[in-house]
């Protein structure tokens, strides 16, 4: 593992953004890892925006904050739109978020609205989004760690939070 993984999740509230940051901070912790979670958001209470940020390390974390992201989930254009810059590793992002001329690094379409509906209902898109990061990060995170966090902090539907997950992680295949 690197010294220090850094994972930044940006949306809209109402989209799972701060569960995700907690379902990775525990996995991570559950390992025996150090996690901080640093969750920053706007005014209003649901629709603005809504960011985590995730630092897992192998020892002490001196910082929370995320200054060169080893994932970014971009679940919103408005999310990408500010922290864009921030990201060095693997970007997951919906089809209509980022646009065809953001260079560099590694970008991937997660179609988490589109295959949180086959699982049942679009508000499963985060746990599409949570088993995506999960691949990027499986040199870091273990799998089935972070599965039981899933279940742990998301005790209901896990039968469809499951199948969500799943869907994220085939879809990095």
């Amino acid at each position: 593992m690197a010294a220090r993984t850094e994972i930044l999740v940006s949306g809209r509230g109402g989209q799972g953004v701060v569960r995700l940051g907690q379902i990775l901070g525990l996995a991570a912790v559950r390992q025996g890892l150090a996690a901080t979670l640093l969750v920053s958001h706007g005014t209003e209470t649901r629709g603005g925006y809504v960011r985590s940020q995730v630092v897992i390390a192998d020892r002490f974390v001196d910082s929370p904050v995320v200054e060169r992201a080893d994932c970014f989930c971009a679940l919103s254009q408005e999310a990408y739109g500010r922290f864009q810059a921030l990201a060095r590793g693997t970007l997951l992002h919906e089809a209509d978020v980022v646009p065809g001329d953001d260079p560099a690094r590694r970008r991937v379409v997660v179609r988490g609205a589109e295959l949180a509906a086959q699982v049942g209902s679009p508000r499963f898109a985060s746990a599409v989004f949570l088993g995506a990061t999960a691949r990027v990060l499986e040199a870091v995170l273990d799998r089935e760690r972070v599965l039981e966090a899933l279940r742990e902090r998301l005790p209901r539907s896990v039968a469809e939070n499951r199948r969500a997950f799943e869907a994220g992680w085939a879809a990095l295949g």
